[in-house]
């Protein structure tokens, strides 16, 4: 059963929160990101993304960097624009974007639970990506980013959450992007002890997002508990920082392909090619899938329809995933793409960035694009749930929960 756990969260002071959150590290490039701490130097990203901050000669992964990091994080509490909780609490988290909410419950997850299963991961991690972040929180000491955690709906914890929203928000506030962010401090001690219970009777979280920060969050606790071999299990390092959300509350959007030729074919060639497998048809506009099986392609200024034929639907649950059926009846046979975690002529558009970002790529540095239906989270959660794993890029969830409204202190 999994355990949840409250924390004395550091966190902005009343007025500070808007300025301070942050879109996660990995959603800007080097670029993108300094571009947001120029115009909002009190942005998170002067510690998720520290080199914003450093001289363009200073590299990325650069040691300093990291060291820039944690003065950085540290700066927010010298300039008592960040506080820390008097005491252990829970704080519930709401995103509203387009009339639509999703309620988490904020709080530490454990590392064990991560290593027996209880929490449950569906994609591969890259050594690469972890070992950036493993640096950061280690350097930080503490954990930056929350992991994004979903579970299977409990109605005791959602009645204590609903409860708990009547009271004023700590924070409420609308971003950029246009997404609305209201937070609760929980730290009556019924009511933590309540969510205590009920998210102990919950038998398996699912990480919805965030595979990398949370592999990396392990790897820095059992470096900790290498450090201090009398450790107990008390010690806040063994536990990473996290928001729940239930999984009826949650949205999948599409997660789209672009390719970067086709494989020595014609657009003759591979649309008749392409029709071995799926029924294809040319379209008017765009156009976006409406079910599974579906996917839409944008070739030569032209979009169209098409539906793989049923004698190459799999029964196999990673097999019968939309990225799957693409992959293994298109990109890979026709296309010739292999390892799409490698492979440079293929790249990865989130459905948030709309189908004119397709049409926008094959018009510059593409030939193809392929729009897809959404993988959905009870697909998620039965794939990890069955012990396997999806496909790369498989799930962009939306909308993206802020960094720098919560800290994590290991120490």
């Amino acid at each position: 059963m999994a355990v949840l756990r409250p924390f004395r969260a550091v966190r902005p002071v009343r007025g500070q929160a808007e300025k301070i959150a942050a879109l996660p590290y990995d959603v800007y490039n080097r670029e993108e990101a300094a571009e947001v701490v120029r115009r909002n130097p009190d942005s998170f990203l002067t510690v998720d993304r520290a080199e914003t901050t450093m001289p363009d000669e200073v590299g990325t992964y650069d040691d300093a960097v990291y060291e820039k990091a944690g003065e950085n994080l540290r700066r927010y509490l010298e300039h008592g624009m960040m506080e820390q909780e008097e005491s252990p609490s829970f704080y519930i988290y709401e995103l509203t974007m387009n009339g639509r909410s999703q309620t988490g419950l904020v709080g530490t997850a454990s590392v064990d639970e991560y290593d027996s299963g209880v929490i449950k991961k569906h994609e591969l991690t890259r050594e690469e990506k972890e070992r950036d972040r493993i640096r950061h929180v280690d350097a930080c000491d503490a954990n930056t980013g929350p992991i994004f955690l979903s579970y299977r709906r409990n109605e005791d914890a959602a009645v204590i959450i609903e409860q708990q929203k009547q009271a004023e928000p700590l924070y409420d506030f609308v971003s950029e992007d246009g997404i609305g962010h209201r937070v609760w401090l929980v730290n009556d001690e019924n009511a933590v002890a309540g969510l205590v219970k009920a998210i102990g009777q919950v038998p398996n979280l699912y990480i919805a997002d965030g595979h990398h920060r949370c592999a990396s969050a392990v790897k820095v606790a059992k470096l900790r508990r290498e450090q201090n071999p009398g450790w107990t299990g008390d010690e806040e390092f063994n536990y990473f920082l996290c928001v729940l959300f239930p999984d009826d509350e949650l949205k999948i959007l599409d997660y789209n392909r672009v390719v970067r030729d086709l494989n020595g074919l014609t657009e003759e060639e591979f649309l008749d090619q392409a029709q071995e497998r799926f029924e294809v048809s040319l379209e008017k506009g765009a156009v976006r899938p409406q079910q599974k099986g579906e996917f839409g392609l944008c070739l030569g200024g032209k979009w169209y329809r098409m539906t793989v034929r049923p004698e190459f639907l799999s029964e196999d649950p990673v097999g019968a995933l939309d990225v799957s059926v693409l992959y293994d009846n298109m990109l890979a046979p026709l296309l010739g793409i292999g390892d799409p975690r490698t492979d440079d002529r293929i790249d990865f558009v989130g459905g948030i960035r709309g189908l004119e970002e397709l049409e926008r790529r094959t018009k510059t540095d593409m030939t193809a694009a392929f729009s897809l239906y959404p993988t959905s989270i009870e697909e998620l959660m039965g794939i990890a749930d069955a012990g396997l794993l999806m496909p790369p890029k498989s799930t962009w969830f939306e909308p993206k929960l802020r960094s720098g409204l919560f800290i994590h202190e290991l120490s």
